[in-house]
């Protein structure tokens, strides 16, 4: 086991011998770190927080620490990290809060960039990339493979939804529709699809496709977003690969706060 001499390591903090605590780092007594986590320096801890294996968290970290939330009043909420994050410098995320579920959690394979805010009750799927100062209100959703642009604030119980990607400094209010783009270069509007993302994570060309007569359906048509989504369930779902066009569908008949069309 690798601490450094000027770290503070509480008793009961469960740290493997694999790990890595560096210099004033500060643990305490309800953390759980996996197997081969590193702690650069200056990193803090609190609260009942678990790590999964090989979560690097750099310098001046904030982690776990109590929501920002008046209604708070020292509940033992937790925070949860799945495997193979990156914890960029300054990050601060809150555990959760009794009124939001008690529980604030991250995936795996996230890339969460320096000064990021994760607010108490969020919850980040896996793959997801929140690039520097993004700030999540509690209550956010963030599913798998997202991108949130820099100095993006997120509302309260936004949803996020999978492989899209939201363009730096851009305000959102209501949900993100999965697979789009989303800038505030373009009125706050979803403008198309995420093309180039979904070529990435390997979607293939009849989904593209799908994908995109399902986006023209929702936005180049004369269609309200009622009608539109009957559209789409009429004409697509029911097509071979189009478990990806039926997840669109439901996302938007399942939304709360309204889409970003």
């Amino acid at each position: 086991m690798s601490i450094h001499p000027t770290a503070i390591v509480a008793p009961g903090a469960q740290v493997p011998a694999s790990c890595t605590v560096g210099p004033y780092c500060i643990l305490g007594e309800n953390v759980i770190l996996g197997e081969d986590c590193e702690l650069v320096s200056h990193v803090v801890l609190d609260g009942h927080v678990t790590f999964g294996s090989r979560n690097k968290i750099y310098s001046f970290a904030c982690l776990g620490i109590a929501p920002q939330d008046l209604k708070y009043n020292g509940e033992p909420t937790r925070l949860t990290f799945g495997d193979d994050n990156s914890i960029r410098e300054y990050v601060t995320i809150s555990r959760g809060t009794a009124g939001g579920g008690g529980l604030t959690s991250v995936g795996s394979g996230c890339l969460i960039m320096a000064y990021t805010h994760i607010g108490h009750d969020s919850h980040i799927g896996n793959g997801c990339i929140l690039a520097n100062s993004a700030t999540l209100a509690g209550h956010v959703i963030v599913e798998d493979y997202a991108v949130v642009g820099a100095l993006c604030p997120v509302h309260q119980f936004c949803r996020i939804g999978k492989y899209s990607y939201i363009g730096g400094g851009t305000t959102i209010t209501q949900d993100v529709l999965p697979y789009s783009l989303t800038s505030i270069e373009r009125n706050n509007h979803a403008y198309g699809l995420n093309k180039v993302g979904l070529e990435r994570r390997g979607f293939t060309p009849i989904q593209i496709k799908q994908l995109r007569v399902a986006y023209r359906l929702l936005q180049a048509s004369k269609l309200n977003t009622s009608d539109a989504l009957a559209a789409i369930r009429a004409t697509l779902t029911e097509a071979p690969e189009a478990e990806h066009v039926q997840y669109l569908a439901d996302f938007i008949a399942s939304s709360e706060r309204g889409i970003i069309k």
